[in-house]
């Protein structure tokens, strides 16, 4: 496994990912319209290259660098949140966001996300902040599991707008 940052020449390949991983997080409610939406509109090539140009973001990629596509990805968000809910929820600060942490089926349980985290985590700290926390849907048992495993701890909840409805998310953070 190679976990690198990405570059502007990745912007294609987050695009794939992104639209294989991103289903795989969202509600069983979740209309497909809504799933091709938030596709199009957050995680599409172009997006890709203007988060990759933000001096605030950090996005890291699991690069078999054998040609093969990405396995996953990580978006690190350094500024502060303004959601309400989530200013109240986190304890730590400065903080910095998991924005994104998505892994291919085909990979989970093989140790890709858990690189991605933990270089995530440590371009966090190098980068100043002394905490970092996530929302993930309620319904996402698995990476709840993930991510207590790894140190999280739910602090609060928030909702995230997916297409017409309000999914209702935990609050995890970590002390860096």
């Amino acid at each position: 496994m190679t976990v690198r940052l990405a570059v502007p020449a990745d912007a294609a390949a987050l695009a794939e990912v992104a639209a294989v991983t991103f289903p795989l997080a969202c509600p069983p409610t979740t209309t497909e319209a809504a799933t091709r939406d938030f596709i199009a509109t957050n995680l599409s090539a172009p997006r890709f290259l203007e988060y990759i140009g933000d001096p605030e973001r950090v996005i890291l990629v699991d690069d078999p660098g054998d040609g093969s596509p990405l396995r996953g990805y990580t978006m690190l968000v350094l500024t502060e949140t303004s959601d309400p809910d989530v200013r109240q929820a986190i304890r730590i600060r400065p903080t910095s966001e998991l924005s994104k942490c998505y892994v291919r089926a085909d990979d989970h349980g093989r140790g890709t996300a858990a690189a991605l985290l933990a270089r995530t985590l440590d371009e966090a700290r190098a980068r100043g902040a002394a905490g970092m926390w996530l929302g993930t849907n309620i319904a996402n048992a698995r990476a709840i599991r993930f991510y207590e495993k790894h140190g999280f701890a739910q602090v609060g909840s928030k909702r995230f707008r997916l297409g017409d409805e309000y999914e209702h998310d935990h609050v995890l953070e970590i002390a860096l």
